[in-house]
């Protein structure tokens, strides 16, 4: 052989190597997120629908479940997609030349970009679909039962929908873009097809951010508030721990001497609010056992990083617009010949960066809260071991849709300067001025409302009860007959109660030595009564 057939030669096996590295590092962090969602997964799904009698079934949730944790591994492989590519850029900035990182370069970035947009397209198109007809599928009348039924009928109703997924995405080209090419050109179904459903898919998932970010934003302080110990000048916990164990006396009370009330009493309900009440008990000693560093250092330090995060969002969002309003170069665009490792995606460099990086965890995670925090998915979120297996799915796509999503808002939003990689820069409506502008605009006048309207709450709702303590009568305080409908609605701790009664004899209520200790009490300065003991259900 010649010193050119070797040097071919040896070109081909250096391309060879690399291709192998990178599909090895590529299933080796698949694998990784697979593992972590498989855990995750476990921990939410309800036991009872994997070890019924029917193994049927139990084979049928298992099948599904494993689809689940696939799109769940995709979903956060979205999610990493756009801060590993900005960290990458920044060593291949620091270590240009250095041997260990040898491996990590453009090709493995546009690699991973263009597996997880390939893997999304099939989770949300075929895996999730067949999923939820797979556990809802019994086979076709007159077949054989069994799991193989199932995937028939599965197959068949997929195809179906696969159909209409087809037409409704072709009528809506004809109808956007009247064009005979383009219509024409959805017959390609890889090339084009895909490219423009996802397109759309992305576009919902977009819109969901704008809607559900900004209220996720705002909840973050109540969030974090519930999760963290405040200081003794903000939260008075040892009241709150005579309330709870106030109102366990009483239920108590209820449940042993059921016939002192002339209402009916569901039993089961005394006996779920009981447990409830034990474990908010318990977890308010855990929360009276904490350190002062955790209650005087941990709350305002998390408080002040959640404000300075969601500040320095909102003065991203408002900077872009004014870059879009003086240059239009800043809007998004695909990946038009630049390489990473060339330059930085951020003014402030590496400290930028990692800004960049914080930025975008941050308003992922804030629009998961305000996603899970809004009235029409509320009733969405998973609990633990007690999640339904169609209710683990819907979870799986909303999650996949909304991180699928990310890279095209981070950009929109201006957050960072690097423009998307492989299929996500072949967007088309990312290049319309118009609707990035109004997104931009959209996104900073919700946030700020939904802000204000979270800081002002407390004290809005303090003028309306001062306002409606001073537009009430008050009541004798020697009231202590049968209750009236105001009394129905008082409570212990400030919360409505579902009945208030005030009762006669309290001799068999335990812990409590009778009539006198029936007391009267003035809830949030109106002056009515409220029997304080075995008078609450």
């Amino acid at each position: 052989m010649e010193a050119a057939d070797y040097e071919v030669l040896s070109v081909r096996e250096q391309l060879f190597h690399e291709r192998v590295r990178e599909c090895i590092i590529s299933t080796l962090l698949f694998a990784t997120l697979y593992i972590l969602c498989h855990i995750a997964l476990t921990h939410f799904k309800k036991p009872a629908e994997f070890t019924t009698a029917d193994d049927e079934d139990a084979t049928v949730n298992k099948i599904a479940l494993e689809l689940c944790t696939f799109t769940l591994a995709v979903a956060l492989g979205a999610v990493l997609l756009l801060p590993f590519s900005i960290i990458s850029n920044e060593v291949l900035l620091s270590l240009p030349r250095n041997y260990y990182i040898q491996w990590l370069n453009g090709s493995l970035i546009h690699g991973l970009w263009n597996l997880v947009f390939l893997f999304s397209n099939l989770s949300l198109i075929f895996l999730m679909p067949f999923a939820y007809f797979f556990t809802e599928s019994e086979g076709f009348a007159g077949s054989k039962k069994g799991v193989l039924a199932r995937v028939y009928e599965t197959v068949v109703m997929l195809m179906l929908l696969t159909l209409l997924v087809l037409g409704m995405v072709w009528v809506a080209s004809a109808i956007v873009d009247n064009n005979k090419a383009s219509r024409e050109s959805l017959y390609d179904f890889w090339e084009y097809y895909l490219p423009y459903l996802y397109s759309c898919i992305s576009f919902l998932g977009v819109l969901l951010l704008l809607v559900c970010t900004p209220l996720g934003l705002a909840r973050m302080f109540s969030v974090t508030g519930k999760l963290l110990v405040k200081p003794r000048l903000l939260e008075d916990l040892e009241e709150q721990l005579h309330c709870s164990a106030f109102e366990e006396a009483a239920l108590t009370c209820r449940i042993y001497n059921p016939t002192s009330c002339w209402l009916p009493l569901d039993m089961e309900l005394l006996h779920r609010q009981v447990l409830a009440l034990q474990t908010q008990r318990v977890l308010l000693e855990k929360r009276r056992k904490a350190s002062a560093w955790q209650r005087n250092l941990g709350y305002p330090l998390a408080m002040l990083c959640l404000l300075v995060l969601t500040g320095l969002s909102v003065l991203t969002v408002a900077i872009h617009i004014l870059e879009l309003l003086i240059d239009e170069a800043a809007m998004p665009r695909g990946m038009q010949g630049a390489s990473l490792g060339q330059v930085s995606f951020s003014k402030l460099g590496s400290f930028g960066a990692v800004v960049q990086v914080v930025l975008i965890f941050y308003l992922m995670v804030s629009s998961v809260v305000g996603f899970y925090s809004s009235p029409l998915f509320w009733g969405l979120r998973p609990r633990w071991h007690d999640t339904a297996m169609t209710q683990i799915i819907g979870n799986c796509v909303c999650l996949l849709v909304l991180s699928s999503a990310l890279p095209v808002f981070s950009r929109t939003l201006g957050l960072t300067r690097l423009d998307l990689l492989g299929d996500f820069g072949r967007f088309n409506w990312l290049g319309n001025f118009y609707i990035v502008f109004l997104y931009n605009a959209a996104f900073a006048g919700l946030t700020t409302l939904c802000l204000v309207k979270t800081f002002t709450a407390a004290v809005r709702a303090e003028l309306i009860r001062a306002f409606d303590c001073r537009c009430r009568s008050p009541v004798s305080p020697g009231h202590l007959g049968r209750p009236s409908t105001s009394d129905l609605q008082l409570g212990v701790g400030g919360r409505k109660l579902d009945t208030a009664i005030c009762c006669p004899g309290l001799e068999g209520c335990p812990g409590v030595g009778g009539p006198q200790d029936l007391e009267s009490e003035r809830v949030g300065g109106i002056g009515e009564l409220s029997c304080l003991h075995c008078c609450i259900i």
